[in-house]
């Protein structure tokens, strides 16, 4: 079941404080974009934030699962609307714990 718009709207307000934050829709899910960097993915309305090193501190006890068949285990958020200063705090870990995004290389005109 792909994740539904509202979802989505409901997760950017509610992480409303955390500037920079973005979404895009990919194959009927959404990607979370913090910094120009993919920090997590909205998969059949649940939000799953990569597991660097940073957010894992921050989560206890992280609930792992992939978000979806045959992805890597992701820290699974069931309640994020219940806690949004813990999933800001996570999501800033994990922009700062991935490397900054590789430059576009422009193609040559033909």
């Amino acid at each position: 079941m792909p994740t539904r718009p509202q979802t989505i709207t409901d997760l950017s307000d509610a992480l409303s404080d955390l500037s920079g934050l973005s979404t895009r829709k990919m194959f009927g899910e959404y990607a979370l974009y913090l910094g120009g960097k993919v920090v997590a993915l909205v998969c059949d309305d649940l939000l799953h934030i990569k597991p660097t090193a940073g957010a894992l501190a921050l989560v206890p006890d992280p609930v792992m699962a992939p978000p979806y068949p045959g992805a890597k285990p992701h820290i699974c958020v069931e309640g994020a609307l219940d806690d949004p200063d813990l999933v800001i705090a996570a999501l800033r870990a994990v922009a700062a714990d991935l490397p900054e995004p590789k430059p576009k290389t422009k193609k040559a005109k033909v």
